[in-house]
């Protein structure tokens, strides 16, 4: 079988992208929350970004997996010995499952290395995918499109030693605005969406957002594994169920697209996570939440924090008025800058990308 897909991918291009995204209310989509919250009909909301993952899958030494993306040390193992305990362990996870070898994943992504806005999770979405039209053109059984993030958050979920969140995948497959219902195993779906918006308003939306990469990457287990085991122990419950409460009201005025109600739902989630865990802004963090606040808009990091990246959300007048205030602030650090909000709509693609 191997060397029949050989033959595909000398005369093919198999290429598969999708979307990263932004979000409030994170965290909710991880199961050691939204079970015991589960009364509260816990959500997560997010938007997916037109800063795309790319993934490529092209030939290579048989019997070997080899994997590049930049800002990480290219990486190529025999098959039977790929790690899963390495930085693209997911990737490599990912190649077992399928069993393909011969292979060179090559991944570029749209958005800065490990900015929090859930671009590993998206490459394994488009992993998936492209390893999808291998399978088609071999004859091969594919993976349901609706399947296939929860096929990611499971490998992810499998290697990745904690519980993982799974709105990444669902924004990558997806992509637009949407809230995602968490309801898990004991109901007839393990997720509900809600989209929000329609994608000839975009545009407009677009004018209402800011993102920052804030020139430090992150590392989400760390602070995730932090809020799991408060929450598992006992602790910050009455914190986590404003912050449920908090998602709910903000996703219900992003509807009425009421941005004052938004912006003082998203500045007392993030405020009440900065008071369980102060590392989730970093200094210059810091500063861009404190001046959206100066400038009557609501900011929040990305995913879990602590690096990465921080969102706006205001007024047209206000986030023109709070852009000038950021891009002073990101010229003091080295890699930081102002990434565009450009929202997409497509969610996963694969073809001639």
């Amino acid at each position: 079988m191997n060397s029949q897909i050989n033959q595909i991918l000398q005369s093919d291009r198999i290429v598969a992208s999708a979307p990263c995204r932004i979000d409030m209310g994170g965290t909710l989509d991880i199961s050691s929350f939204y079970y015991p919250l589960s009364y509260l009909s816990p959500c997560t909301f997010n938007i997916a970004l037109a800063m795309r993952t790319r993934v490529q899958i092209v030939p290579f030494q048989k019997g070997y997996i080899k994997i590049s993306s930049k800002g990480f040390k290219i990486a190529e193992y025999p098959v039977e010995k790929v790690p899963f305990d390495h930085p693209m362990g997911l990737m490599f996870a990912i190649a077992s499952y399928f069993q393909i070898d011969g292979i060179h994943i090559m991944i570029e992504s749209g958005s800065p290395p490990r900015s929090a806005l859930g671009g590993s999770s998206v490459a394994a979405v488009a992993l998936i995918a492209a390893f999808n039209i291998l399978l088609k053109k071999s004859g091969r059984p594919m993976v349901a499109h609706d399947q296939i993030p929860l096929l990611a958050h499971g490998i992810e979920e499998s290697v990745a030693g904690v519980p993982c969140g799974f709105q990444d995948q669902l924004a990558a497959v997806y992509g637009g605005i949407n809230a995602w219902y968490w309801k898990g195993a004991g109901a007839s779906q393990p997720f509900l969406r809600q989209p929000i918006g329609h994608p000839e308003q975009y545009t407009s939306f677009s004018k209402n957002l800011l993102l920052a990469y804030c020139g430090i990457p992150h590392e989400s287990k760390n602070i995730n594994s932090q809020w799991v085991k408060q929450f598992i122990t006992g602790e910050c419950r009455t914190q986590w169920v404003e912050i449920a409460n908090c998602t709910r009201a903000f996703v219900a005025a992003f509807v009425l697209f009421d941005i004052a109600e938004a912006v003082k739902q998203i500045n007392r989630e993030t405020a009440i996570r900065v008071e369980m865990t102060s590392e989730v802004l970093d200094d210059t963090g810091k500063k861009l939440v404190d001046s959206a606040l100066d400038h009557s808009c609501g900011a929040r990091f990305t995913g879990a924090g602590g690096g990465g990246c921080v969102w706006a959300l205001g007024s047209e007048v206000k986030i023109s008025e709070l852009k000038i205030v950021w891009e002073q602030i990101l010229s003091e650090r080295k890699e930081a800058c102002l990434l565009d909000v450009d929202i997409d709509s497509n969610g996963l693609l694969t073809g001639s990308l």
